[in-house]
């Protein structure tokens, strides 16, 4: 592991960028930046106009260390390249931002109120493959429906039992049991969440370490205890489909629960901007979740 990096991500002022659409979501972050599926035929090209549009987004000026402290990848990004070097080393050697993977294979049907994460039957290879991409962490998503406590507690133990094999590979890893803004009773499946998590926290052996990407709660300050957790190097919260406006109005209520935004931080890019009214959107985007982050 880069003692660099983990210093800076448990010390440093800012947030994670989310740039990790995979197969299944890429269409529609095309089509939120203005390219629709009839303009592109297969995932080759679709994977070539996403890559596009990431390149944009990091090596703008707008992206900077001085308020992004990583990026998550989808698996496509991380084995392609950006002016000319690894998208790994891109990051880290030319801007300063700490590389993430995304490493879970998709979601299971809904089950006991949850979908749990399928089988990772690639996952060893993915993390040889990080390895070899200096890659630092990883990223891996599930998601509640209800508070069901049987489905929650599920949820909780299989995040823990990858996060285990992930950081026994030298990484750290992102657990993120989403829970779906949506839902009639998102505080008690909140609270549900929280106790499962402290409970497998608790059986962890002291030099095992990681971090939470979770949805940002209805009580404020509702992490506090993950958040102050010796074995916890940060909590990020997702955007979970709020609109930027609101995503940074919720989170700068939670003391010291930075932001890991997708669509909040990419809502307003457009293909067709010139690259200066691209960047100065960027820009804004990335000043108001910072200031939210830094609460």
């Amino acid at each position: 592991m880069n003692k660099k990096q983990f210093e800076f991500m448990m010390n440093g002022r800012g947030f994670i960028a989310a740039l990790d659409q995979s197969g299944g979501s890429t269409p529609g972050a095309l089509e939120g930046y203005g390219i629709s599926e009839d303009e592109y035929e297969g995932e080759e090209e679709m994977f070539d106009l996403i890559h596009q549009m990431r390149t944009r987004v990091i090596s703008s000026p707008a992206f900077t260390s001085k308020k992004i402290l990583g990026a998550i990848l989808f698996k496509e990004t991380m084995e392609r390249s950006m002016e000319g070097m690894p998208t790994g080393d891109y990051l880290w050697e030319e801007k300063g931002v700490i590389p993430f993977l995304k490493v879970d294979q998709g979601k299971e049907e809904t089950e006991d109120g949850v979908q749990l994460m399928k089988e990772m039957t690639e996952l060893d290879q993915l993390l040889e493959r990080a390895k070899e991409n200096n890659i630092f962490g990883t990223k891996m998503r599930s998601v509640i429906h209800s508070a069901n406590p049987k489905g929650i507690k599920k949820i909780v133990e299989q995040q823990f039992e990858y996060g285990k094999r992930i950081v026994e590979a030298g990484f750290i890893p992102i657990l993120e049991p989403e829970v779906n803004i949506d839902i009639d009773d998102k505080a008690e499946a909140e609270e549900i969440l929280k106790d499962e998590i402290l409970k497998q926290l608790e059986k962890l052996e002291s030099d095992k370490i990681f971090m939470f990407k979770l949805s940002i709660p209805d009580q404020p300050d509702f992490y506090t205890e993950l958040i102050e957790h010796p074995q916890v190097l940060r909590v990020v919260a997702l955007s979970g489909g709020y609109s930027q406006q609101e995503a940074v109005d919720k989170l700068s209520e939670n003391h010291g629960l930075i932001a890991s935004f997708s669509r909040a931080l990419l809502q307003d890019l457009q293909v067709e901007q010139s690259d200066e009214e691209f960047d100065e959107v960027l820009k804004d985007a990335v000043d108001k979740i910072y200031q939210a982050s830094i609460t």
